[in-house]
């Protein structure tokens, strides 16, 4: 378990800027995803979309907001976000499709997980953004869009 104590910066910090994009270009930057029910607690333990497990602890002036960063380390962040992560499914229709769609997720370091033949690109912005990254294939009819879980 990863015990954080307080915040120690926010992600548009100039100062941490430089730091959090080393990081990142290691695969380093975890986010731990803070429900609603919970953004307001100052102990909460929750798990991040890399399946660190967090035990969060802040001080009573301290407020968490999207963005907080609550651990920096050389390698390794773990970057608070509110709400639910959002997620884009896309089933191939064939081994060739597959093949492809893993060659562009892994070149565009795109975080995704595996459910079945579907996979799950954990969304860092716009769906748009993502889509227009790989709209050959979809215009090519070799994914599917999968919207309901």
């Amino acid at each position: 378990m990863l015990r954080l104590h307080g915040i120690v910066g926010h992600r548009d910090d100039p100062e941490v800027q430089s730091r959090l994009h080393h990081v990142e270009h290691h695969g380093g930057i975890e986010f731990l995803f803070v429900p609603p029910h919970e953004a307001g607690r100052k102990r909460f333990r929750l798990a991040t979309d890399k399946g660190t497990d967090c035990a969060v602890s802040l001080e009573r002036d301290e407020v968490l907001t999207d963005g907080a960063l609550l651990f920096l380390a050389h390698g390794r962040a773990v970057i608070a976000r509110f709400g639910e992560q959002a997620v884009w499914r896309l089933r191939p229709r064939d081994a060739s499709a597959a093949l492809g769609l893993g060659w562009h997720a892994g070149n565009l370091h795109w975080r995704v997980r595996f459910e079945g033949d579907v996979l799950v690109v954990l969304l860092d912005g716009p769906t748009d953004e993502y889509r227009a990254r790989i709209a050959h294939l979809l215009a090519a009819n070799l994914l599917e869009e999968i919207t309901d879980v």
